[in-house]
C-alpha cells in the first residue's frame, strides 16, 4: 500500500507549473501542498513535513539544485529541466528521477511509478538484524529472515535513509545508510562508484569515463567525486 504522499512544486515557468499539477491530480494518494516560481519562496515551506519534491534544476536566484541540498530531509526528488548534462549532478543529490523538457505525459507518468517503488520499498524495509561471520549477512523483511551471501550481491544503492541489496535473485531494502554498511568488514571488497552506489571490485566487466559494467550487462554511473576509487581498474 502506498502512503499519502505530500508534494512541492517548484518551476519558473507557469504553464510548466499548471501541468505538473494536473498530472498530480490524477492520482488520489498525493497532495500537492505547495507550488512555486523560485526557490526562495519555497524555503519557509521546509519547517513543514513535506514527502515529495519535484523543482527545475535551473531557476532564477536559487537553483533547484541548490535548494535540494538545504531540503535534504525531503525523502523524495524528482527534478525537471532543459538541460540534461545536469541529471548526473541531480542523481548524485539522491534523485529518484530527472525529466527533461518539454514535460511528456507518459515519461511523467513512467517517474511517479519511481516514486511509488521508493515509498513502498521505504515503507516494507523494518530492520537490519545483524552480520554473520564475514561473508554473510542476514536480513528480516515483512516477518521472514533472508540468509544473504556477500558474494550474492550485484550492487547495494542508496535511498538517503535506506539501502537497497540487490542479488540475482530479489531485492531487499534494510534501513542503514550506504556509508555505514561500506564501513563494516562484511562490505570490505565493495567499492562506492557514486553517491548512490557500491559494487564489488571482482564483478567489474569494464568501464568508461561515465560509467562501469558488470555482469548481467548491469551498468551503473560514476560520479565525479568516486572516480579516483575505480583507479585499480586502470592499465
Amino acid at each position: 500500500m502506498i502512503p499519502q504522499i505530500r508534494c512541492m512544486i517548484i518551476d519558473h515557468d507557469e504553464l510548466d507549473r499548471l501541468v505538473l499539477q494536473h498530472h498530480l491530480r490524477q492520482y488520489e494518494n498525493i497532495e500537492i501542498i505547495a507550488s512555486f516560481d523560485s526557490a526562495e519562496k519555497a524555503v519557509p515551506y521546509l519547517e513543514f513535513p513535506i514527502d515529495l519534491l519535484i523543482t527545475e534544476t535551473c531557476l532564477t536566484g536559487m537553483s533547484g539544485l541548490e535548494f535540494r541540498r538545504l531540503a535534504h530531509k525531503i525523502p523524495a526528488c524528482i527534478f525537471t529541466g532543459s538541460h540534461p548534462e545536469l541529471a548526473v549532478t541531480a542523481f548524485e543529490l539522491n534523485a529518484v528521477d530527472f525529466i527533461p523538457k518539454p514535460l511528456k505525459t507518459e515519461r511523467f507518468h513512467d517517474s511517479i511509478q519511481k516514486v511509488f517503488d521508493f515509498f513502498r520499498m521505504k515503507e516494507k524495509c523494518e530492520c537490519f538484524d545483524a552480520i554473520l561471520g564475514e561473508s554473510c549477512l542476514r536480513i528480516k523483511e515483512n516477518g521472514t529472515i533472508f540468509q544473504i551471501r556477500t558474494t550474492d550481491i550485484l550492487y547495494l544503492e542508496a535511498l538517503k535513509d535506506y539501502t537497497r541489496i540487490v542479488t540475482h535473485e530479489k531485492k531487499y531494502c534494510i534501513l542503514d545508510s550506504l556509508g555505514n554498511l561500506l564501513h563494516r568488514n562484511t562490505f570490505d571488497s565493495f567499492v562506492r562508484i557514486h553517491r548512490s552506489y557500491a559494487i564489488p571490485r571482482y564483478l567489474i566487466r569494464g568501464k568508461n569515463s561515465h560509467q562501469v559494467e558488470l555482469v548481467h550487462n548491469i551498468k551503473l554511473p560514476i560520479g565525479r567525486t568516486y572516480k579516483d576509487n575505480l583507479s585499480f581498474f586502470d592499465l
